[in-house]
């Protein structure tokens, strides 16, 4: 058995991702390995549909990776890069045009043919998507490449099939985010063919909640190590079975199951009813409990943060950077982090981890002051105010492993330092994710994120790059002019630089909200689980694991 804390200091290390110009990959050369049987997962929470475009949360790139591929990949364990659907890849040296070598031989689950031209196919797919309620889902692609066909902001110019193994795709301007985008689960490869046959592009709004295509729900078709089997959400099951005929390292299983169980307490007693065999997202207080009783606690690193999102466009007394500063000195982080955090947490004092590029040790610092917090507000002539404070339930996430527990030790925080405080809980998927990002239904919230790649833009720039109704910061132009200056900057000590000013902006300046910690999450498996490689990206492909008897 191996110890718990299995992720070795080299995959941290691995973290530092270059931006190189050329890659390839070996991977599916040995995969003889022998299958059978069943295993079963415990998800957190519902996802929201199986189409890679619309979706941006983890509980749906769960399924989503294991029925998709990406032209790039990451090696096991790592977040170096390596191959995907791209044997190799190349860029020019304005970074503009990147030149992908595709793999042969590689078919969708629909038994049509991965070539250049259905590659460019999804690239045109994403830029010419109609409609505002498609387009709104596409969160990953908005933050990414800027706009849409006819938008002064769209980064996309055109995509070619120089062969039907080599796509070109070009850019307008240099980005910072590439190569390590076109890893992103939400760009995975779908077959075009099954994408028209389904009307993949059709999403449709009804007040506040969203409706997605035949393709999204029943029909989701990629090249992936597993193919869909369906969702039976009265047992809330989802079925994967294996791809015999996949490219790479076909899966040990024959079938997996996704078995949704939104409470922590309920996961933890069926996986020791050995009803499942890995759970997600354990309680911190039961790791080690879980590893003296002999699972396997396969613990990732902390790439992630937790953060308080602040919205300034309901009450107008948080556009008062005063009032954001109150709120961050009225909440005890170092508390909550050893009374709720999982071991190995810190208190965090921007929005990306130490090891990304950028990272300044001299911002402002909020150490915990309730008379400061005081002070301030009544400065701004804020006292005596009242915020809708949302927070997610029927989840857990790799940084907020209760909602719940944190959202009641923030919100005491705040009442004693005399902000009354109204606790609305919505479900995460079609609820409180809606409400906060699409609606801007809150005053503040909860949520946070697990870096796709080492570069800051993915976080920085993800969260505060342009303006979001999460955070109702449309004023904050300034803010979002640094931010796209420093990701289009191509040397790398000065981007260095340029990010490394713009967090101490962020902490001293602007503060759209206010970082809470980072947080290694962990997998807890049962002892006949062999072959799974925690993701420090929590990015996990399950076609590694199989069941002994």
């Amino acid at each position: 058995m191996r110890a718990p804390g299995i992720i070795a200091a080299g995959i941290i290390a691995a973290l530092a991702i270059g931006a190189a110009g050329c890659a390839e990959s070996d991977r599916g050369e040995d995969d003889e390995a022998a299958t059978s049987g069943t295993f079963i997962f415990a998800g957190a929470g519902d996802p929201k549909n199986f189409d890679p475009i619309f979706n941006d949360d983890g509980e749906s790139f769960r399924p989503i990776r294991q029925i998709y591929d990406t032209l790039v990949t990451h090696k096991p364990g790592t977040a170096d890069l390596e191959g995907g659907l791209a044997e190799s890849w190349t860029n020019d040296p304005t970074g503009k045009i990147w030149t992908f070598t595709l793999r042969q031989g590689v078919k969708f689950h629909d038994g049509t043919a991965l070539d250049a031209a259905a590659v460019c196919a999804n690239f045109d797919r994403w830029y010419n998507m109609k409609g505002e309620a498609a387009q709104s889902q596409m969160i990953y692609y908005t933050d990414i490449f800027g706009g849409f066909a006819g938008s002064p902001d769209a980064l996309y110019d055109n995509c070619k099939a120089q062969d039907a193994s080599t796509a070109v795709l070009t850019l307008k301007k240099y980005k910072g985010a590439f190569p390590g985008a076109f890893a992103l689960t939400a760009f995975s490869i779908a077959s075009p063919a099954a994408m028209k046959q389904y009307d993949a592009d059709t999403v449709t709004q009804n007040g506040d909640s969203f409706s997605y295509s035949t393709f999204a729900n029943e029909h989701p078709t990629g090249t992936g190590a597993f193919t869909y089997g369906g969702w039976d959400k009265a047992t809330g099951e989802i079925t994967l079975n294996k791809n015999p005929d996949y490219w790479g390292d076909k899966a040990k299983v024959d079938k997996m199951i996704i078995k949704i169980i939104k409470d922590e307490n309920t996961r933890k007693q069926e996986l020791r009813a050995g009803t499942v065999q890995a759970i997600d997202f354990p309680a911190p207080a039961d790791r080690k409990a879980l590893a003296d009783e002999g699972y396997e606690v396969l613990e990732r690193p902390a790439f992630n943060i937790l953060y308080l999102g602040i919205n300034q466009k309901n009450n107008p007394k948080l556009k008062d950077l005063r009032v954001r500063q109150a709120i961050a000195y009225a909440l005890n982080r170092e508390q909550l982090v050893q009374t709720k955090g999982p071991g190995g947490s810190v208190v965090a004092d921007q929005f990306l981890p130490s090891s990304v590029l950028g990272y300044a040790p001299d911002v402002q610092k909020y150490e915990y002051s309730v008379d400061k917090a005081k002070q301030l507000l009544s400065e701004a002539g804020a006292t005596g105010l009242t915020l809708n404070f949302y927070y997610p339930t029927e989840v857990s996430r790799p940084y907020m492993p209760n909602p719940q527990e944190i959202f009641t030790v923030l919100a005491n925080d705040l009442q004693a330092a005399g902000i009354k405080v109204n606790g609305v809980p919505r479900p995460w998927n079609g609820g409180f994710k809606d409400d906060v990002q699409q609606f801007g239904k809150q005053d503040l919230h909860i949520l946070g994120w697990t870096g796709d790649y080492n570069d800051p833009g993915n976080f920085v720039g993800t969260f505060f790059g342009r303006p979001k109704v999460e955070f109702g910061d449309d004023a904050l132009t300034e803010m979002f002019t640094a931010i796209t200056k420093a990701d289009a900057t191509v040397d790398q000590a000065a981007k260095k630089t340029a990010f490394e000013q713009v967090n101490r902006d962020l902490a001293a300046k602007w503060l759209p909200a206010v970082p809470i910690w980072h947080a290694p999450p962990a997998i807890v498996t049962t002892k006949n689980v062999e072959g799974l490689v925690p993701s420090p990206l929590t990015a996990e492909e399950f076609n590694t694991v199989s069941i002994t008897k």
